[in-house]
């Protein structure tokens, strides 16, 4: 029966619920989809140990911690997206695990930060500053629809 419901479940989760293109079930797929798992648990421990040294260091009035994980974690999207894809021989695994594992976990703001430099250095400097735009207003907006529907309810 578990093997029969990791068959079915599984895939769907590694696709997005698309059955139909589901990923086979292999033992490289299970040891890649955990070790992405417990990358993003270190980036979570990780996030969570800095912001908090920062918040008892500095206070909590404004949002130091944070800020300070968010701009630490774009330094570290920035230098390990040229050291593990342009400069060192790394496995595509050992990438994911850090880029979407850690980083995922420390921060999503760094995959912002990344995606809006690799635009801005493709010279799309009108799809960057439209996905600045839109990242934060819409990021706003969502934050403060989320509380009002949840006050309503």
């Amino acid at each position: 029966m578990a093997a029969r419901l990791r068959a079915l479940i599984l895939p769907a989760i590694l696709v997005g619920l698309q059955p139909e293109k589901a990923i086979p079930v292999t033992p490289e797929t299970m040891l890649r989809v955990i070790s992405i798992g417990l990358a993003g648990l270190a980036g979570t421990l990780a996030r969570y140990w800095l912001s908090g040294l920062i918040a008892r260091r500095f206070g909590e009035t404004f949002p130091t911690g944070t800020l300070v994980v968010n701009v630490v974690g774009c330094f570290l999207a920035g230098f390990l997206a040229y050291s593990l894809f342009e400069r060192f021989l790394v496995s595509e695994t050992s990438r994911t695990m850090v880029m979407i594992g850690f980083l995922g976990g420390f921060t999503t703001f760094s995959s912002f930060g990344l995606q809006s430099f690799n635009l801005l250095r493709d010279g799309e400097v009108t799809l960057a500053l439209l996905n600045i735009g839109l990242s934060n207003i819409a990021g706003l907006l969502m934050i403060w629809l989320g509380f009002t529907v949840a006050k309503i309810l």
